[in-house]
């Protein structure tokens, strides 16, 4: 492997801190690197494994003003690149304005999710154009030839160059950005080009949904009318349709008053979903209500005849209640623990004649952070592959292939201390089925202190890893990814 060291940032942690969440598998990192020809641990480079998967993490720099909250971290990105059975890796911190400017101050300046906004030395608002800092940390897509990294509690969109993770700066439409910003879990549409986001806040209108075409237009733009402020966190979408929803976890009201951004679940509620034709109006949203609970991630959605089928992640237990702290290694993120939230697939079904919401528990196993092929993205599709929920803990232990036809599922398992990365599936050249590609994901060994690069066969993922790669070093653990085939990284698509 060839390495190069490009940059390594300040920090004011102490070498000994032992914060769950910026040691073990969070073991924070402050070098950027370059790498080329990567060692290959086991197995051999497939040359129909063509495009980037692209990985978002949280590296926290400097002690929190009081308390640390492991989404509080700066974003990362990891870039690993296919192309004719060749390998390149980067890695670089996404230069948002916060990580510029608690550089320069050498210390934190923004409260955290876990602490009053009065804590903060930089207070200028709501959500991460303001009160928070935008820290870029949950999600990374490609559209038009660039990665975009987002921040979950609605900030800017910070591009880079897929392949090289070159700074781009903040994303603009013609010059235009909403002034609420854009949440995480913008989605595309392969079959379009199209950029599907939202974004949200305390005042309102309480959202907006837009869409931008594949040549960078804005073509949508509108309210979505809510009784209040919510805390939606992810997006799905059909053909026709787009999937937003309104569920009963939301800020609590009074903390809202006195300025504390404190949830409350409320049992006593519906869950609502709204869906709006790609291209309607705030007049055409057709509104619909099911089982009380909280959804962080969304599998896929498609059309079925009268009907609209959601698959997701159903939160049997939303604020992890009756979880004795004492048991829980989270030290106060029990809310962070999966297992405790009961997190289970599941399908919605919306008939758009009759009216009526019906529903079905999926599997028993506790999972989260699906991926499917991306080609298949609001289509019918039939395999979702999904991430393990490792016990006690805001990590994954292994990797799960669902065939929603039969309810199958294939469980990859790792060795003890090894935790994976959300798996995205990567479709070969000329691929001629839904799984007819290679599953990737990165492996961080925490008793071995290595991380790598893992492939699969998506036809078969319990056969074993068809490669593994070695990266420089252990990579901290953090959020989404996303795969980008070549063709989605055409530089002249880039303005």
């Amino acid at each position: 492997m060839k390495i190069e060291l490009r940059n390594t940032l300040e920090t004011g942690l102490p070498p000994d801190d032992d914060h769950p969440y910026r040691s073990g598998v969070w073991q924070v990192q402050t070098r950027e690197f370059d790498a080329w020809d990567l060692d290959v641990v086991e197995g051999e480079v497939p040359d129909d494994l063509n495009g980037v998967y692209l990985r978002n993490t949280e590296n926290a720099l400097f002690e929190p003003i009081k308390r640390y909250h492991p989404f509080d971290g700066d974003g990362m990105l990891h870039s690993i690149s296919f192309e004719n059975g060749e390998t390149r890796y980067a890695n670089r911190f996404v230069r948002t304005e916060g990580l510029v400017a608690e550089q320069e101050a050498k210390r934190s300046l923004w409260a955290g999710l876990a602490e009053h906004p009065s804590n903060a030395v930089a207070e200028r608002g709501w959500g991460a154009r303001g009160m928070l800092k935008d820290a870029a940390s949950t999600d990374v897509i490609v559209h038009r030839g660039r990665a975009l990294a987002s921040f979950y509690q609605c900030g800017e969109l910070y591009a880079l160059d897929p392949r090289t993770l070159e700074d781009l700066g903040r994303t603009t439409w013609n010059g235009w950005f909403p002034d609420d910003g854009v949440s995480a879990h913008c989605k595309i549409d392969e079959h379009t080009g199209e950029l599907l986001f939202f974004n949200y806040s305390t005042e309102a209108p309480f959202m907006h949904y837009g869409v931008v075409s594949a040549a960078g237009e804005v073509t949508t733009y509108i309210d979505v009318p809510l009784p209040g402020p919510r805390l939606p966190h992810d997006l799905a979408f059909t053909e026709n349709w787009t999937i937003l929803n309104d569920f009963p976890l939301f800020w609590d009201p009074e903390a809202l008053a006195d300025g504390f951004y404190s949830n409350r679940f409320h049992r006593d509620l519906p869950s609502r979903f709204a869906l709006i034709p790609r291209h309607g109006s705030t007049e055409d949203i057709r509104w619909f209500e099911a089982d009380p609970t909280f959804v962080l991630h969304w599998t896929n959605a498609y059309e079925d005849g009268d009907e609209v089928v959601l698959d997701g992640f159903f939160q049997h237990n939303p604020t992890a209640s009756g979880v004795p702290r004492a048991e829980s290694n989270y030290k106060g993120f029990e809310t962070l623990d999966t297992n405790a939230l009961g997190a289970r697939a599941h399908r919605w079904r919306f008939n758009l004649v009759t009216g009526e919401t019906t529903e079905e528990v999926m599997s028993e196993r506790c999972t989260e952070f699906p991926m499917v092929n991306g080609r298949y993205a609001g289509r019918r599709h039939r395999y979702s592959y999904n991430a393990r929920c490792a016990p006690g803990m805001f990590a994954f232990d292994g990797l799960v292939k669902h065939d929603l036809d039969t309810g199958v599922e294939e469980l990859v398992e790792f060795a003890d201390g090894t935790y994976v990365s959300e798996t995205v599936m990567a479709p070969r050249d000329s691929s001629a089925a839904e799984d007819d590609g290679y599953l990737v994901t990165f492996a961080s060994d925490i008793v071995n202190d290595v991380s790598e690069c893992v492939v699969f066969d998506a036809a078969r993922p319990t056969d074993g890893p068809v490669v593994r790669l070695r990266l420089p070093e252990r990579i901290c653990s953090g959020t989404h990814s996303t795969w980008a085939p070549a063709g989605d990284l055409a530089t002249d698509q880039m303005d």
